[in-house]
């Protein structure tokens, strides 16, 4: 399986931005636990911090038959982003939102997204390990 990640704005940061909150692990350490855990499947991993860039990334994946499912992080913008959501409900494919923070263990504003209604599904609060639940949800084994 050939899945797309998809992190939205200030993940770039991580493992330094808040590792109470987001734990200490980076992109780059996310994306080699899930090539260790899942040695068959491949990961292509994009971050942006502008919407449009996310948009443009997702809608380059309609025209094009390169990947098999999509797991997305849209940080804040999960909670605000039509567009993103609009954007994403344009693809067949299957589609898992992820946050590393529980966020209905947040602020209120965090408690819904806008984006997950276009996805199959969300995972929340496990850390990096949300990630490798969505890739989970995507191959079930049961």
């Amino acid at each position: 399986m050939r899945i797309l990640v998809i992190n939205g704005p200030n993940l770039n940061l991580l493992g330094r931005r808040e590792p109470e909150t987001y734990g200490s692990d980076t992109l780059d350490d996310i994306r080699r636990r899930l090539e260790s855990a899942w040695p068959d499947h491949r990961f292509t991993f994009f971050q942006s911090n502008h919407e449009g860039e996310l948009i443009d990334r997702i809608h380059a994946l309609f025209h094009a038959a390169d990947h098999d499912a999509l797991i997305i992080n849209p940080g804040g913008l999960s909670h605000t982003s039509v567009s993103l959501r609009d954007a994403l409900a344009t693809l067949a494919l299957p589609k898992v939102e992820v946050h590393l923070s529980n966020i209905h263990a947040r602020e209120e504003f965090r408690h819904a997204s806008v984006t997950a209604g276009a996805c199959r599904g969300l995972v929340s609060g496990f850390g990096w390990l949300s990630y490798h639940l969505a890739v989970e949800a995507l191959n079930p084994r049961v």
